[in-house]
């Protein structure tokens, strides 16, 4: 199960410095999380200012 960014996201860059397998990129408005290249570890929740990345 890969984690997944709400519109809650600012866009700040913080989830996307913490992944290790490179998996979130800046989307339209947001940034986003490639399902198929998210191994779930978890290390974007802990590092987003308003909590908008969740487990899918």
């Amino acid at each position: 199960m890969a984690h997944i960014i709400t519109d809650e996201c600012i866009s700040c860059g913080a989830c996307a410095a913490e992944c290790p397998v490179d998996a979130i990129h800046e989307g339209t408005g947001k940034y986003e999380v490639d399902a198929d290249t998210c191994i779930d570890c978890g290390a974007c929740e802990p590092v987003c200012p308003t909590g908008a990345i969740k487990a899918e």
